[in-house]
C-alpha cells in the first residue's frame, strides 16, 4: 500500500500577495473570474471570491457592483501595502519603542540611511517618493 505525501500548505499571505499582484498588474477592477484568470486558472472561483472578500474586508481592496456579482480594485499599491502591514503590526504592540529599536538594529546601512533621509525630510510637507539609493537627500 502506497502513502499519499503530505499536502503541502502554503505560506501564509501567498494566495493573497497573488491576487493583489493580479489586479495591480490589470490596472482596472476585476472580477473573481477575471482574476481567477489571470492566475492562469489554478485555483477554484471560490476561493479566489473568499481571498477578495477577506481582502476587501482587510480594507486592501474596494469593491463595486458590476451586474449581479462585484469587481475589485486593489486600494494601495505594493509599497503602501507594505507600509499598511508595518503600521498594523507595530501597532499590535505595547512596547513600541523595543519593536523599533529592533526593526532599526536589522537594516542594512543602505536602509539604515534612506530611513533617516525619510524621516529628516517628513517636517517638509507631503510625501514623494523617497530618493533613490545613494542619491543627495
Amino acid at each position: 500500500m502506497s502513502e499519499t505525501p503530505p499536502v503541502q500548505r502554503r505560506p501564509s499571505g501567498e494566495l493573497e500577495a497573488s491576487v493583489l499582484a493580479a489586479l495591480w498588474t490589470a490596472e482596472v477592477p476585476l472580477s473573481p473570474a477575471e482574476v481567477q484568470n489571470a492566475l492562469g486558472g489554478r485555483l477554484a472561483r471560490t476561493t479566489v471570491t473568499t481571498i477578495l472578500s477577506r481582502l476587501h474586508d482587510k480594507g486592501a481592496v474596494s469593491r463595486s457592483r458590476a451586474g449581479r456579482g462585484f469587481v475589485y480594485s486593489p486600494i494601495q499599491d505594493s509599497a503602501g501595502l507594505t507600509a499598511r502591514r508595518m503600521r498594523s503590526e507595530l501597532d499590535k504592540q505595547h512596547d513600541r519603542g523595543t519593536a523599533l529599536a529592533r526593526f532599526v538594529s536589522q537594516l542594512t546601512r543602505e536602509d539604515e540611511q534612506l530611513l533617516r533621509s525619510l524621516l529628516e525630510g517628513a517636517g517638509d510637507g507631503p510625501q514623494g517618493t523617497p530618493p533613490a539609493p545613494g542619491a543627495a537627500p
